[in-house]
């Protein structure tokens, strides 16, 4: 016999995503903080370890977040990127193959992040349901079937 019931009821195998919002505005605040403490312990006139830095970031901000939150936390990182962590300060600019890599990067540490995740959370949610299908069926009287 069939019986139906709702993917919702019960507990769920993986875990929801956090909002897309809220993603991006950790994304923004800690782009914040993190070129405001490279521009205090290296300066500004090197960006490689902020680009380092914000890549971290964003690909930690990929391990909870959605597909759909990937190009808006490469974007917004690559923002503070661009307008405080390289001269002029404050001045957003646009140096053509500089730019592109830097927002090349930052997008596929968010997805890296993101799918990583989602590999980490599909392999757990199968390691829970198959452990609850290989358990051993025991009788109503609490004994193993066939004993």
């Amino acid at each position: 016999m069939i019986q139906w019931v709702s993917l919702r009821a019960g507990a769920r195998p993986v875990p929801q995503p956090v909002a897309t919002p809220v993603v991006w505005a950790t994304a923004f605040g800690g782009a914040l903080v993190l070129v405001a403490v490279h521009n205090i312990l290296v300066g500004s006139d090197r960006p490689g370890f902020a680009l380092a830095a914000l890549s971290l970031l964003a690909a930690l901000l990929g391990l909870c977040a959605r597909f759909t939150a990937a190009p808006g936390t490469a974007v917004l990182c690559w923002l503070t990127l661009n307008g405080f962590a390289i001269p002029p300060v404050g001045t957003l600019t646009w140096a053509g193959h500089r730019d592109t890599f830097w927002l090349t990067c930052l997008c596929a540490a968010t997805l890296v992040g993101t799918v990583l995740a989602r590999i980490i959370q599909a392999r757990a949610a199968y390691r829970r349901i198959a452990a609850d299908v290989a358990a051993p069926a025991t009788d109503p009287d609490g004994g193993p079937l066939g004993a």
